[in-house]
């Protein structure tokens, strides 16, 4: 007898359906797997034995072959379990054919029958709903992540035995839902690490605010202690919330790492912070067969924050020059290119020197002048070139007698960002731009007041800045002008403009 059902598999952090063709025919013995699957998927056929004598069922006797098509792709995992379970029981007219028609089934077994979680559920049920499947049933365990996606019934189930029991219609099984969230608990997690907590660093948080509003990368350098990964920390909380479209596609992300029940759903920016020993891998992401995302892809709509920026290996930090410019990272490998998004501003640390302390005179530092030139080395003029701003941390000098908060805190600088990124969304809504850090220097030359062109020319001529770094302070300064509401920048936004830019030359 011939049955068809479907399975998902994940590519990229998107999902392909994938059609499950189980075919039991007279002639031969054993399973047989065909379509390209790993050995993950072909040594499923002992977890579905197993399974099958524990809830008091047995494989046929006959020749099954099952066909995962399309047959040219990969299929990797032990989700592929549950499909291809169902499928052998519905050609062996142990569950009605029809039963099983128009769902995408997606688990791994356990060989008892009890069903495992696994990762990249949510793309997969994006997957499903798209492909105009009716339901989709997913173990237990993953039911309330995939219940997020609507215009699908999910069905979450702890065993094949159960799902049997549902699909003979001996029983029945009730559609998941999102899991509950409460929102005191979230409003408090959201403001938890507040700008409102930073003591002084008044110039460094108000450069942090223009690189949210901009969309630009910032490097701080400072001493040791004065606040560097406290001031990126809460980086997050002052940008804009994650629109719907944005927040699933970084919960596939998540999804895909097995870590979305940790995060959940929400529009709070993701925040990486890499150790400065992590490998090239672990950064822009690897493996074997297809690459698995690294940081810079978990970072996919928010913040990488690189402390102790010059300790990081000069491959690592080179790698990522061509994400930061186009917006994504193909991983190529022996079984495929795998393609993952990595559009994420750049936020750097670092001290001034090796020991930390060539500030002010500089009469505590015990460095050696080729030490502070090969600590810095290792960030080459292509990245520091596609960093905009450069911040000067000092040291902190004096704590207030009470504990007092500041006046200007992360809900005040997030409006003030959000009011200027939809100023900038309107400007730009016919080119498809979504920041000033996207935008070409030619729209910028074209569009900005003749003074304030003239202090960028100056700034060329004086070889301040170069013409690459005369585009940046633009975008800077049309950043300023949207923040203060106006609808181009003047001298003033110019001038502030390259002294944050020039900053690096």
């Amino acid at each position: 007898m011939f049955v068809r059902t479907y399975a998902g598999a994940v590519v990229g952090i998107d999902a392909v359906k994938v059609t499950v063709e189980v075919n039991i025919t007279g002639g031969g013995l054993g399973l047989y797997l065909v379509g390209l699957p790993d050995n993950a998927v072909k040594e499923s056929e002992q977890r579905i034995r197993s399974a099958f004598d524990n809830i008091g069922e047995r494989m046929s006797g006959r020749k099954t072959v099952v066909s995962l098509a399309p047959a040219d792709l990969r299929k990797e995992g032990a989700g592929f379990d549950l499909p291809i379970a169902v499928g052998i029981l519905a050609a062996m007219e142990r569950v009605p054919a029809e039963a099983v028609e128009g769902t995408l089934f997606v688990g791994e077994l356990s060989l008892d029958g009890s069903l495992k979680p696994v990762r990249g559920v949510l793309p997969i049920a994006v997957c499903a709903r798209d492909a105009g499947l009716r339901r989709l049933v997913v173990p237990a365990d993953n039911a309330a992540e995939a219940a997020v996606v609507e215009g699908i019934e999910i069905l979450g189930v702890g065993s094949l035995g159960q799902l049997l029991g549902a699909l003979r219609g001996e029983t029945t099984l009730e559609a998941a839902r999102p899991a509950a969230e409460d929102s005191s608990d979230a409003a408090a997690e959201r403001y938890a690490e507040d700008f409102a907590d930073v003591k002084g660093q008044t110039f460094a948080k108000r450069a942090l605010e223009i690189a949210a509003a901009g969309g630009h990368n910032v490097i701080m350098i400072g001493s040791p202690g004065s606040g560097k990964t406290m001031l990126a920390s809460r980086m997050p909380s002052i940008m804009c919330p994650l629109t719907p479209e944005e927040q699933l596609e970084v919960a596939s992300i998540r999804s895909l790492c097995g870590t979305l029940q940790h995060y959940g759903i929400s529009d709070m920016p993701p925040f990486e912070a890499p150790h400065h020993t992590a490998s090239t891998a672990s950064l822009v992401g690897g493996g074997s067969g297809l690459a698995m995302p690294g940081a810079i892809t978990r970072a996919h709509r928010g913040i990488l924050f690189m402390d102790e920026a010059p300790e990081f290996s000069a491959r690592t930090l080179q790698t990522l020059r061509e994400p930061m410019e186009s917006g994504y990272v193909a991983l190529s490998r022996t079984k495929g290119t795998t393609y993952y998004p990595a559009m994420f501003q750049m936020v750097m640390a670092a001290n001034p020197c090796p020991c930390g302390y060539a500030y002010g005179n500089g009469e505590r530092c015990v460095c050696k002048e080729k030490d502070r030139i090969r600590y810095f080395a290792r960030l080459s003029g292509p990245i520091l070139d596609r960093i905009d701003i450069q911040v000067e941390v000092p040291p902190v000098p004096c704590i207030a007698s009470a504990p007092t908060r500041d006046s200007i805190g992360s809900h005040v600088m997030q409006q003030q960002v959000i009011a200027a990124r939809a100023a900038a969304g309107e400007r730009y809504s016919k080119y498809g731009w979504g920041c000033n850090a996207e935008v070409p220097g030619s729209w910028m030359r074209a569009n900005t007041s003749v003074k304030a062109l003239e202090l960028a020319n100056r700034a060329l001529a004086s070889h301040r800045l170069s013409l690459r770094g005369v585009d940046r302070a633009m975008r800077l300064a049309w950043t300023l002008a949207d923040l203060a509401g106006k609808t181009s920048p003047g001298p003033d936004e110019m001038s502030q403009g390259i002294m944050l830019r020039a900053r690096m030359s």
